[in-house]
């Protein structure tokens, strides 16, 4: 036994002598020796030390200097590709199922006799809901997904995850978390199950609470629609695609600023603890695979989660139908509500209708638009259909969204914390199950929906006084 505690001492202390980069010593030590062993048994014809097409690429990707500037310039390729190619299929989508379709479905509800409550219900209510999630999500999806796809076959991704690593282990986690974050761009759900490759249930733990600050694939939508709107309209047409995309990356961005802070913030406190070291080894570059990365993307990513957002959608224009049209005091449940929650959420940036969407929209964040339009429009602010007259606005053009929003009050502020409410805000049920499934805690459970919260009231407050401060 002493001769166990005398050698344990002896490790405590060396640990402390060697410091905290051993790990990376040793096995960039171990990758040098194998470069050298393997230069001494291969040669070139030429006597030219052998190079090839992925490091010399990766000295560039994974540079110190030039890794992020790349980062971002590829993040703001894809949304501009994103935000340039999806409105006008947007407003052709909408045309057909808003236009065409949605006057069609009443007309033959009201020529079967259907009481006019019902009529309400299925069509405007289910059938607009699911309308506008696939009108307002299935362009910009149909872009974004192939592109993404594409980054990750290629083997940019790891990259990606191999540059962040160093800031994971400053802020006292563990490097695998960029692993988890990257998966966390496509479903927190998927990342918190991706977590599991992480050891220490310290630093999983800790990757499980803040994977929620990447922004999922139901939340991209969200982001290049009011950034088009509130940001892409306030320079010259040729100018907008881009100043759209700078917008979402640099809201991309602050969700992993704060995965780091509040990783920092954990990791120094009720989850205190050194952060462990590991080897990341980078896959090879592959070729772009079209066919395969079309299927993925289109089929197993934006089929998937544009059925999933239609499922969710059903049920939610239902409620938002029915809360916009039962009277209690000769008012509806919608208005009621807003009206109560307004000057709260005034002194947020934001509004009741906004609150009341992200309330109804918890099961899934691909219906937060199209519940903000369905509100916006039957809580009587716009057209009066509160009532029960139950036709809603035409989607004929890319910017009667941007028209509706407005009418209904909105401003360059609603649209920036609208951007940082998405991003900090709890997760969707589905996550929020996965979570209680991989912690079986409901404490933790409990911390990783709420702590986002109290964060997005607290940023946007923030940015709301700010703002009014400097504005006026």
């Amino acid at each position: 036994m002493d001769n166990k505690d005398s050698i344990l001492s002896t490790a405590h202390a060396l640990r402390y002598e060697i410091g905290e980069d051993i790990h990376d010593t040793l096995v960039g030590a171990i990758y040098h020796d194998a470069e050298l062993i393997a230069s001494r048994v291969t040669s070139r014809p030429d006597g030219k030390k052998a190079s090839t097409f992925g490091a010399t690429l990766d000295r560039f990707l994974t540079n110190r200097w030039f890794g992020f500037p790349l980062m971002f310039l590829l993040l703001a390729v894809v949304f501009w590709l994103t935000v340039e190619g999806a409105n006008v299929p947007s407003g052709m989508i909408a045309s057909v199922l808003v236009d065409m379709v949605h006057p069609w479905l009443r007309d033959t509800l009201t020529s079967l006799n259907s009481p006019w409550w019902l009529t309400g219900v299925l069509a405007d209510g289910v059938y607009l809901a699911m309308a506008w999630v696939i009108s307002v999500m299935l362009p910009p999806m149909a872009i974004f997904f192939p592109l993404f796809t594409l980054a990750e076959d290629f083997g940019y991704l790891p990259r990606v995850a191999f540059n962040m690593d160093s800031l994971f282990r400053k802020a006292g986690a563990h490097g695998k978390q960029a692993l988890s974050l990257t998966m966390g761009f496509g479903c927190n759900a998927a990342g918190v199950v991706a977590t599991r490759i992480i050891d220490s249930p310290r630093e999983r733990l800790i990757a499980i609470i803040t994977n929620n600050f990447s922004l999922c694939n139901g939340r991209w939508p969200t982001q290049i629609l009011i950034a088009s709107i509130f940001f892409g309209a306030l320079v010259p047409a040729h100018l907008a695609g881009i100043i759209t995309a700078g917008a979402v990356v640099i809201v991309a961005l602050l969700g992993i600023a704060f995965t780091l802070i509040v990783s920092w913030g954990l990791s120094h406190t009720i989850l205190k603890g050194q952060a462990s070291a590991f080897s990341l080894e980078l896959p090879p570059y592959r070729p772009p695979r079209l066919l395969q990365t079309l299927y993925t993307s289109l089929i197993d990513r934006t089929i998937i989660v544009l059925w999933r957002a239609i499922v969710f959608a059903a049920p939610a224009g239902a409620v938002i139908w029915l809360v916009s049209n039962i009277h209690v005091g000769g008012v509806t449940i919608a208005e009621l509500f807003i009206d109560w929650s307004d000057p709260f959420a005034f002194v947020l940036g934001l509004n009741g209708v906004i609150l009341l969407a992200y309330i109804i929209a918890i099961p899934a964040n691909e219906i937060v638009i199209p519940t903000v339009l369905m509100l916006t429009v039957l809580s009587a602010k716009l057209t009066g259909v509160g009532s029960g007259a139950g036709v809603m606005f035409e989607l004929d053009e890319a910017n009667a969204v941007a028209d509706v929003l407005r009418v209904g009050g909105w401003t360059v502020l609603t649209g920036v914390n609208v951007m940082l409410f998405s991003l900090l805000h709890n997760p969707c049920s589905t996550t929020i199950y996965t979570i209680y499934k991989e912690t079986k805690s409901v404490k933790w459970t409990i911390v990783a929906t709420v702590l986002p919260i109290v964060m997005g009231l607290v940023i946007c407050f923030a940015v709301a006084q700010a703002y009014r401060l400097v504005v006026g």
